[in-house]
């Protein structure tokens, strides 16, 4: 899926990783953090993986995954044309409740649940909404800027309030328990 650039010069003293996460050779008890940026919904055992992070973390050690939210508004409203569906790319959709079932199965300690992320939500409000009203058409990209930031600029009074909305994302910080 991905070009190899690790020949350019801003990837010296980085070492890359191919294949499956589960698969790789990474050590136990290693790593402090893991974070996962919309990355599970791209994943072909979730559970697996979410195992695997569970063993190469130290123990206390913390993984974030942040992941689309099937269970919110903007699927509600747009449903197949959600652009959190994006099959083949996204192998898995969460509910808050699978998304939970998935951590707890795994091993991991939840220690907080947010109903929101990183990624801008209004994203999917406009994106949902182009793909909508084109019927699944792509978007000319020079020609939707312009009316996405003014969209955004327009809705921000409702985006302040985001995290109490459950618009579109869903992030979950979990620690891998000290014993």
């Amino acid at each position: 899926d991905f070009k190899n650039l690790t020949h350019l010069p801003f990837f010296d003293g980085v070492s890359f990783h191919e294949g499956l996460y589960y698969e790789q050779p990474l050590e136990d008890n290693f790593y402090d953090l893991v974070t996962m940026w919309h990355f599970l919904e791209h994943d072909y055992d979730p559970v697996r993986t979410l195992e695997t992070s569970r063993r190469i973390l130290k123990p206390g050690g913390h993984l974030v995954v942040e992941v689309p939210r099937l269970d919110c508004l903007t699927y509600r409203a747009y449903g197949k044309r959600w652009p959190g569906v994006q099959a083949p790319q996204h192998t898995v959709m969460f509910t808050k409740d699978m998304l939970l079932q998935f951590v707890e199965r795994s091993g991991l300690e939840l220690v907080d649940y947010l109903p929101y992320g990183a990624f801008p939500a209004y994203f999917y409000i406009y994106a949902g909404l182009a793909f909508h009203l084109r019927k699944g058409k792509g978007l000319n990209l020079k020609r939707s800027i312009y009316p996405y930031f003014a969209g955004q600029i327009l809705m921000t009074p409702i985006l302040l309030f985001e995290r109490y909305l459950n618009l579109a994302m869903q992030t979950v910080i979990c620690r891998k328990p000290s014993r």
